[in-house]
C-alpha cells in the first residue's frame, strides 16, 4: 500500500511543479511572494477539494489564470490547511487515503497541516455524533480501544510519508460529546471524556509535539465552554488547545465578534489554555460583509495577549453553492475567491 501512495505523490510532484512552474501563474502576480508560515495560523479546511477536482471543477485566480486550489489559498495569504477524517464513509472521500493526498500537497506547499477527526463515517456536528457502523456493537472498553487504534494508523500514515501536522481535534463540534450514545456528555460526561483521553493519548503517542484540540461549536457561547471544559476537568479530561466555531449572521457579527473575544479570554484565564478558530463562515454573496467580519476578528485573535489564540480557519471557502449548495462559501460560482479571503492578506 506504501508503494501506491508513493506512485500517487510522484504524479502529484510533477502535476504541481507544472502549476508552480507555468507562466500564467508566474506573470499573475506584481511582485515576488512571501509567505508567512509561522505564527499566527491563518488558514482554510478544504476537505471537499478533491471530490470536488474529480468532478471537473476549477479554481481561477483574480486575473481569471486557473491556479491548484491551495497554491490559490496560499498566494491569498493563507498558511495552513485543516481536513476531516471520516473512518469509512461510503463513497470514500476524507477517508485515510484522500486525507493524506490533501496533507501531502498542502505539506508539499509548505502549509500547516490540521487533522480533524470526526470519529464517524460522516458528519459530526453539534445535531449528530453517530458511531462509525463497524463501531456500533462495541463494547466501552472496545470503543477506546477503537478510537485510539483509528487515530494512530491515520497519524501513521501521514508520518511515514513525512508529514507532520501541527494541530489535531479530538472530535469535531463536541458540545455535547462524541460517539453517542456512549460519549452524550449530557448524560455521561467521564464516558466522554475517557474516549476524548483515548484519542489524546493516540496523537501524542505518534506526534508528542502535535496540539490537540477539543472544538466545540457556537465560540459566543461562554457558559457552553464552561459547561463542556469543566466537565473535561472534573473527570480528567485531556486537551492542549480550545477550539472554536463562529457563524455569525450578516447583522449582529460585531457583537458575535465580541462575545467571542470575551470567551477567548475567558477560556485562556479558567483553563490555561491557547485557543484557535477551528472555523469560520458567512454567506459567500456577502462578500464585503464577510471580508469585515473576518479583518475585525482577525485582529482580535491576534491581538489577544502572549498569542494564545493560535489562529483562524475558514470551513471549505473553496466549495461554492452550485457545487456544494453550500451558501457560506468564499468563492463566487466562477471558481474565483471573493473579496472576504482579502482578509486573510493583511
Amino acid at each position: 500500500m506504501k508503494s501506491v501512495f508513493k506512485y500517487i505523490i510522484v504524479v502529484l510532484s510533477a502535476l504541481f511543479s507544472f502549476f508552480a512552474c507555468s507562466d500564467d501563474h508566474s506573470t499573475t502576480w506584481p511582485k515576488p511572494l512571501v509567505y508567512d508560515m509561522t505564527g499566527f495560523a491563518k488558514g482554510a479546511d478544504v476537505s471537499w477539494l478533491t471530490q470536488m477536482e474529480k468532478e471537473g471543477c476549477k479554481f481561477y485566480n483574480a486575473v481569471g489564470s486557473e491556479t491548484e486550489c491551495m497554491t490559490l489559498l496560499r498566494d491569498l495569504g493563507m498558511n495552513a490547511i485543516r481536513l476531516r477524517v471520516w473512518v469509512n464513509p461510503a463513497d470514500g472521500w476524507c477517508n485515510k487515503n484522500d486525507v493524506l493526498i490533501k496533507a501531502w500537497r498542502a505539506n508539499n506547499l509548505g502549509m500547516r497541516v490540521m487533522i480533524d477527526f470526526h470519529y464517524s463515517d460522516t458528519w459530526a456536528d453539534p445535531g449528530k455524533q453517530a458511531k462509525p457502523a463497524s463501531w456500533e456493537i462495541l463494547s466501552f472498553d472496545d470503543l477506546k480501544n477503537a478510537v485510539a487504534t483509528h487515530t494512530k494508523d491515520v497519524l501513521t500514515t501521514l508520518k511515514d510519508n513525512g508529514i507532520t501536522p501541527e494541530w489535531v481535534q479530538v472530535g469535531n463540534e463536541t458540545g455535547d460529546g462524541m460517539l453517542w450514545e456512549d460519549g452524550r456528555a449530557s448524560t455521561n460526561m467521564k464516558n466522554y471524556a475517557d474516549l476524548n483521553n483515548a484519542g489524546y493519548d493516540a496523537v501524542k503517542e505518534v506526534f508528542p509535539q502535535a496540539k490537540v484540540i477539543v472544538h466545540l461549536q457556537s465560540g459566543s457561547d461562554n457558559s457552553l465552554f464552561r459547561w463542556l471544559f469543566d466537565g473535561l476537568k472534573n473527570n480528567g479530561g485531556k486537551w492542549d488547545v480550545i477550539g472554536m466555531s463562529l457563524y455569525p449572521d450578516v447583522d449582529n457579527w460585531k457583537t458575535v465578534n465580541e462575545q467571542c473575544l470575551a470567551n477567548i479570554n475567558d477560556m485562556i484565564s479558567r483553563y490555561g489554555s491557547e485557543v484557535m478558530i477551528c472555523e469560520v463562515g458567512m454567506p459567500w454573496d456577502q462578500a464585503e460583509t464577510c471580508k469585515d467580519f473576518l479583518t475585525d476578528l482577525i485582529a482580535k485573535a491576534q491581538a489577544v495577549p502572549n498569542n494564545q489564540c493560535l489562529g483562524i480557519f475558514y470551513w471549505e471557502p473553496e466549495g461554492y453553492v452550485s457545487w456544494s449548495g453550500y451558501t457560506m462559501s468564499a468563492f463566487d460560482n466562477t471558481g474565483r475567491p471573493t473579496v472576504a479571503l482579502d482578509a486573510f492578506s493583511k
